[in-house]
């Protein structure tokens, strides 16, 4: 039940991620069509934030799905037992860096909620509302992680090493 629950909520990331860049092309759309009817509408600053949005949102389901770039020269070279043993470093200590960012963006959200913050732009958006979308989507990314460490360290295989050379066999 949580795998599907948790799985769920990274194609739901994925697809927020999506959302968020349909909002971009909608908003540059929107400055094109103004520009022509003679009118003012700057998109820079809501596609930026979009494009911030997009990106966090994206990082846990483009994890799971393998689509992070790695380098892998070494971890190849590993013996099996080995290699599993850096894939669970790997994940713990990038689990201890995405988890402490987290923290700190979910901070940063909450005070710029408390202290009024808005951006200095034409539409002055309060800046909570994208640093808690990407407070959010750090969030699901240190799930991820420590979903996959959880995982490897059970003797599975990691469900992020889909290269067409991997043999993505347990772990002996």
């Amino acid at each position: 039940m949580a795998r599907s629950v948790l799985t769920r909520l990274y194609d739901l990331a994925g697809y927020l991620a999506g959302i968020c860049l349909v909002g971009i092309c909608v908003t540059i759309v929107t400055q094109i069509i103004a520009r022509l009817m003679g009118k003012t509408v700057d998109s820079t600053e809501s596609a930026g934030l979009l494009l911030a949005a997009t990106m966090f949102f994206g990082l846990a389901h483009t994890f799971r799905h393998g689509s992070h770039v790695r380098i892998t020269l070494a971890l190849d070279a590993l013996p099996l037992r080995l290699r599993r043993g850096a894939e669970i470093f790997n994940c713990f200590v990038a689990g201890a860096a995405i988890c402490f960012l987290a923290w700190h963006l979910a901070s940063l959200a909450l005070q710029s909620w408390q202290y009024g913050d808005v951006s200095p732009g034409l539409l002055a958006i309060p800046f909570w509302i994208p640093q808690s979308a990407a407070a959010a989507g750090v969030i699901l990314f240190a799930v991820a992680i420590l979903d996959e460490l959880v995982w490897i360290i059970a003797g599975r295989p990691p469900r992020y090493d889909v290269a067409p050379n991997s043999d993505n066999t347990h772990y002996e």
